[in-house]
């Protein structure tokens, strides 16, 4: 006869049985249900090819004691920027969002989206881990326990007018997902507009916006090649990146038997944040396949043509140290730091 039990509050809304044999050789295993929650559509790229694959792993090391519900587009309420609160607060028990949608909340982060900062999603991926567990995991992020942290491949433009240098930016409305991302914006010249990326094929549709900023693996799902025919991309290091979390409630994680939290512990951290960066950049190049297919125009600027670029938004670097520096952090440090760290894993890969 087995007995079950719902735990709540702490758990983040996790649920518990405990099932306990009638035998006195009998082991007692408790089973736990998460929910995570983030915004794109199941069959998107990051869900399809990340999360699950993470979902799926952790379900079949636990020998089914953990089961993992997936929540896609939003299905427990809410809206994108409130997802960091959702896992905190235990509305969800596991979220994967843009940490950028709570601007100014996590700073350190965003040394990682600084223009023309990151040249691989792997070794970015795999620094943003590093920094994380010496700068962030005790401070900005205490109240989570983050199971991974990663960035996407090259940000770029896709527009309904093709761009190539700065000045083609002129009078045009563009999307931007973070904060940096806005300023980049407006340094070269375009019209920043603010918006989480699933409110992007309504806005491109309407006109509200002539195009966003995303890197190529979210275009499919948003069906961007569809709504604009112009893409630029650049060569050399990308014009921005922006940052992710997969982050757990803090009291659904301790409130785990050792042995699952060893599963999760297993299935986190540096070696899937490196993977789930490195997949996300790998799924560029499939969707950049689409738009050459539908015979939309793609725009390359050089490295050398990339410096008309780099010299606009270079200021950011400045004005980023600084706010840093109002928080007591050293920024130009963890500039460093950043690059130091995604050269040792370019050395060692």
């Amino acid at each position: 006869m087995n007995t079950r039990r719902t735990l709540m509050g702490l758990l983040g809304g996790a649920t518990l049985a405990l099932a306990c044999g009638l035998t006195a050789t009998s082991a007692i295993a408790q089973e736990v249900t998460l929910r995570m929650h983030q915004f794109l559509p199941a069959q998107a790229n990051v869900p399809r090819l990340v999360l699950d694959v993470w979902a799926d792993k952790v379900e079949a090391d636990s020998d089914g004691r953990i089961k993992i519900e997936r929540y896609p587009s939003m299905q427990l309420g809410g809206k994108p920027p409130e997802l960091m609160d959702q896992a905190v607060d235990g509305i969800a028990d596991i979220v994967w969002t843009v940490v950028g949608y709570t601007p100014g909340r996590f700073p350190t982060t965003e040394v990682f989206e600084l223009p023309f900062m990151v040249s691989d999603a792997r070794a970015a991926s795999y620094a943003y881990w590093k920094m994380f567990e010496e700068h962030m995991k005790d401070s900005e992020f205490s109240d989570l326990h983050i199971l991974g942290t990663w960035v996407h491949g090259p940000g770029m433009f896709h527009t309904s007018k093709p761009v190539l240098v700065p000045s083609d930016l002129q009078g045009m409305k563009i999307r931007g997902g973070s904060r940096l991302v806005n300023q980049l914006l407006e340094l070269v010249g375009a019209t920043p507009v603010g918006m989480p990326v699933p409110a992007v094929s309504e806005a491109l549709s309407k006109g509200v916006i002539d195009g966003t900023t995303i890197p190529w693996e979210v275009t499919a799902a948003l069906k961007v090649p569809e709504l604009v025919h112009n893409h630029t991309e650049f060569q050399g290091p990308a014009l921005y990146n922006l940052t992710f979390v997969l982050a757990m409630n803090k009291g659904a994680y301790d409130n785990l038997p050792d042995d699952l939290k060893t599963v999760v512990d297993q299935n986190s951290g540096l070696d899937f944040s490196v993977f789930a960066g490195g997949t996300q950049a790998d799924a560029d190049g499939p969707a950049r396949q689409a738009a050459v297919d539908l015979g939309n125009n793609i725009v390359t600027v050089t490295q050398e043509q990339a410096a008309e670029w780099e010299a606009l938004v270079q200021p950011i670097y400045a004005t980023w140290i600084a706010d840093m520096a109002k928080q007591g952090k050293d920024g130009q440090a963890l500039i460093d730091q950043a690059r130091a760290l995604m050269a040792e894993y370019e050395a060692n890969k």
